[in-house]
């Protein structure tokens, strides 16, 4: 099938991408005071030991606003293939169908989870209230503390409710900046993969070692927050040591930024060095245009690199998946009506994805609200995307959810075995 004629755009149309990246601009330079540069990681001030992790939670980002009513279609709303003409996924072609729902056909690879109750999705979740904005509904997403001035993600207080504070608790792989989930004062670890979490000038042209003697000759006896740091940085290094040593498989993996991301974190698990958290990105969500069909356009795109790199993940741990739960979270998602650009336009309620341990797979969760065929018609949320994550939070880490998400009372959702 050939594409209609309007113009692909590849990069977000929105310009609050851009003021994303001045926030993480400033954000790192109010970091600076209380973090260390590794190679191209940055690790926040604290002692760091390795210590082996039971449980082990991979967060995936959708950045973007990824259009969940594509990924879980909605095959037996009928408002759905009236409102998306020359979009809608036809209901043939989907996969582990229910009387509701199918799976996109290019999830295909997550097939295997699916069957073997390891794989569920949970429909209709989102914020309390509509926020349309990339910049605000991240924010608030990754504090999930609504009305609060603390400049403290949900993840951030997750490492906190146990005594270990050691920044390979926690782990963003993806860039230098923590995203706002892992922002806090627990101190975390941000690296764009694992080789990078290394002493800079400790490389093969140092061959006596002289420079990282120098750089403990300058540090070692500053007692300051920034010699603290820098106290932190060698310590995360060389606990960070078995995972440098695990055998990197990125050749079994989409040739992806995500499943070169998702390599990475293989590595870390099969290194056991205590990371019990680790959030992730894939990009390119916002389809205001072009989003496609099943033979073109970038739905199909993302949706097989999403599905090819969490298949080969999963494949690469082998047993250790037994302790590694992932969950997938974007800021909100689309519109019913698609627009005159074969796209969507931002709208509220989204769908979450849950694999691997504790998760009660094969099925479809959440209350239908039912879809409405009106030009600012929106998928109404009927849970609240802290009721998914709390379950994991409870389910795996044993976690008070209190802590993790203040002053909410989360609803059950029964996607993860209970305690």
């Amino acid at each position: 099938m050939t594409p209609p004629s309007s113009p692909v755009t590849a990069a977000p149309c929105c310009d609050e991408f851009a003021r994303l990246s001045r926030r993480g601009l400033l954000g790192a330079l109010a970091m600076a005071g209380t973090a260390t540069a590794i190679g191209s990681a940055v690790v926040t001030a604290s002692p760091a030991r390795a210590a082996s992790a039971d449980a082990v939670l991979v967060v995936l980002s959708l950045r973007g606003a990824a259009d969940g009513l594509s990924l879980v279609v909605p095959h037996g709303d009928p408002v759905y293939y009236a409102a998306r003409p020359r979009i809608a996924v036809p209901a043939a072609s989907l996969l582990a169908k229910d009387d509701m729902f199918g799976l996109h056909p290019k999830l295909a690879p997550l097939l295997p989870l699916w069957r073997s109750g390891r794989l569920a999705a949970v429909h209709a979740t989102g914020l309390p209230a509509p926020n349309r904005s990339h910049f605000a509904a991240m924010e608030e997403v990754e504090d999930a503390n609504p009305g609060s001035a603390a400049r403290q993600g949900w993840l951030n207080r997750l490492i906190g409710t146990d005594a270990r504070r050691s920044p390979l608790q926690a782990v963003n792989l993806g860039g230098g900046v923590v995203p706002t989930s892992l922002y806090g004062a627990e101190p975390v670890m941000s690296t764009g993969s694992v080789d990078a979490v290394s002493i800079p000038g400790d490389d093969q042209w140092d061959t006596t070692g002289g420079r990282v003697r120098s750089l403990h000759t300058m540090w070692d006896g500053d007692t300051g927050p920034l010699g603290r740091a820098v106290g932190s940085a060698f310590a995360a290094v060389d606990s960070f040591g078995p995972a440098r040593e695990a055998a990197d498989r990125s050749a079994t993996y989409p040739s992806t930024d995500l499943g070169r991301a998702l390599a990475q974190v293989a590595r870390v698990v099969r290194g056991d060095v205590g990371v019990e958290v680790v959030t992730v990105d894939q990009g390119d969500w916002d389809m205001h245009s072009d989003l496609g069909t099943l033979e073109w356009g970038r739905m199909r795109r993302n949706a097989e690199d999403l599905a090819g790199s969490v298949a080969a993940f999963f494949a690469d741990l082998g047993p250790l998946s037994s302790k590694v739960t992932l969950v997938t979270i974007s800021e909100f998602g689309r519109r019913v009506v698609e627009n005159d650009s074969n796209g969507l336009d931002h709208g509220y309620g989204n769908v979450m994805l849950l694999a691997g341990a504790g998760v009660k797979g094969g099925r479809y969760y959440g209350t239908w609200p039912g879809l409405a065929e009106t030009l600012d018609a929106d998928l109404l949320v009927t849970t609240d995307y802290r009721s998914v994550l709390a379950e994991v939070v409870a389910s795996r880490f044993r976690a008070s959810t209190a802590e993790v998400f203040p002053g909410f009372r989360p609803e059950a959702v029964g996607v993860m075995t209970s305690l």
